[in-house]
């Protein structure tokens, strides 16, 4: 660990002061273990690695940190919700720890703030928001233990987002849940997708969403997925009626 610590001191130097200041405040608690929140919020575009050539970034306490909300938000439910049956109940932690949901709480502590990259933080998609707070949690795990980390994560996530009822209505996914419906009701669907670059900068997709042979709505965006589920989103509104019982 003191390898590790030597390398990201190098590359912080003065601004250690100021980051761990705002990450105290955060945490809630004084870091026992700095290296590890450095390495939190190092990027991979800083090229950092160890003397055995292992790279030093986040995305390994991601894993840790991805584990530990599971764990601990299944365990937070499995209480919370003693008449939710196994499917009930993985469908419930989906929704808290969806990746939407993940990177709201991420934005929320404005953790890009302290990331540490050579990459503009602009250029960032929005999912940095939640592989930092998944990194960050595995970092709180590692330096500090389960019990710090289940209290974390109930002053983070739990005691001010989850609401049981309003979990129950959200979605988390329209295209799994339309294609869910489809499945249940015996419609046929089909989404066709086509590179649709027009005169953008950015390569567009757009999509045709079909429900028996009809098409019922249509989509563009930056990305094959994100156009499918933006026309499942408006194919949803359509059949919302039909859907609803499914949520």
């Amino acid at each position: 660990m003191s390898i590790i610590r030597n390398i990201l001191k190098n590359s912080r130097s003065e601004e250690d002061g100021n980051f761990f200041l705002k990450l105290k405040v955060i945490l809630g608690f004084k870091p026992k273990s700095k290296p590890l929140y450095l390495k939190a919020f190092t990027h991979r575009s800083m090229n950092i690695r160890d003397k055995k050539g292992n790279a030093i970034n986040y995305e390994r306490l991601e894993f840790v940190g991805d584990a530990m909300l599971s764990s601990v938000i299944a365990a937070y439910l499995f209480e919370k919700v003693p008449h939710g049956d196994e499917g009930y109940l993985t469908k419930m932690r989906s929704k808290v720890v969806s990746r939407e949901h993940l990177n709201e709480l991420g934005k929320d502590l404005s953790l890009i703030d302290l990331v540490q990259s050579r990459i503009p933080k602009s250029n960032f998609g929005s999912n940095i928001h939640g592989n930092l707070f998944e990194a960050l949690v595995g970092a709180i795990y590692l330096d500090k233990g389960y019990k710090t980390c289940e209290k974390f994560i109930y002053r983070r996530v739990i005691n001010p987002y989850v609401d049981i009822e309003t979990l129950e209505g959200k979605v988390i996914s329209y295209k799994s849940l339309l294609i869910e419906w489809c499945q249940k009701e015996k419609n046929t669907f089909d989404y066709e997708v086509y590179e649709d670059t027009g005169k953008d900068e950015l390569k567009h997709f757009s999509v045709k969403l079909s429900i028996n042979e009809k098409v019922v709505s249509k989509a563009r965006a930056t990305s094959k997925k994100k156009a499918e589920e933006k026309a499942s989103k408006r194919a949803f509104f359509a059949f919302q009626n039909q859907i609803t019982k499914l949520i």
